[in-house]
């Protein structure tokens, strides 16, 4: 990577254990990007905001700051159904969307945006406007859920797991008891595509 400084644009502890698992150094700047969009379709959606986030965090660098790093921006969505379901708003929410995603398969995206100056990736691989170059992808990973009474749902909401997680459960918290399968990359369900985007940088 160049000896170039890593920024994660997010402030998500599941982010920070992934890249920390791989053993890359890197800090932290909390982006505070505006997330609302009418975009419907969730490999798209993840896109445009991860690189919002991204984007928010390059502004506020230094030159200096942006010529020693490369900044990281992701975001994830579950969708089941063509629906788009984020971080819930309340428990009573939390509780809508498990009873919509148990008994059965859902999908869950993830979008990266890396950010860097300067011309030290292939060009072709790149966009480059006003001297930023970018790299952007997704990844998509099905989850299968086995069913759930509602006295199960209860007491996994009451937990309080779910409540600053998209589609509102955590894979490696307490809801690994009920899942019954995985097609695609785990990491990428926790929130962050590790393995991708180790070879993406």
């Amino acid at each position: 990577m160049n000896n170039k400084k890593i920024i994660l644009a997010s402030g998500s502890p599941r982010r920070k254990e992934l890249l920390a698992q791989i053993g890359l150094s890197f800090t932290v700047r909390v982006s505070e990007a505006d997330e609302h969009t009418e975009e419907m379709k969730p490999e798209r959606l993840v896109c445009i905001l991860s690189e919002r986030k991204a984007q928010a965090v390059w502004k506020e660098l230094t030159q200096e700051e942006k010529k020693e790093s490369i900044l990281i921006g992701a975001d994830t969505v579950v969708a089941v159904d063509d629906r788009i379901l984020g971080k819930p708003a309340d428990e009573a929410e939390a509780f809508r969307m498990i009873k919509l995603l148990q008994g059965r398969c859902h999908q869950v995206y993830t979008g990266v945006t890396i950010l860097q100056q300067g011309d030290q990736q292939e060009p072709e691989a790149l966009e480059s406007t006003e001297s930023v170059q970018k790299k952007q992808f997704f990844e998509k990973t099905d989850v299968l859920v086995y069913p759930m009474s509602e006295e199960e749902i209860t007491a996994y909401v009451k937990t309080g797991e779910p409540l600053d997680k998209a589609g509102a459960y955590g894979i490696q918290g307490s809801f690994a008891a009920y899942i019954k399968g995985i097609n695609g990359d785990y990491s990428n369900v926790v929130g962050l595509p590790i393995g991708r985007l180790y070879h993406e940088l």
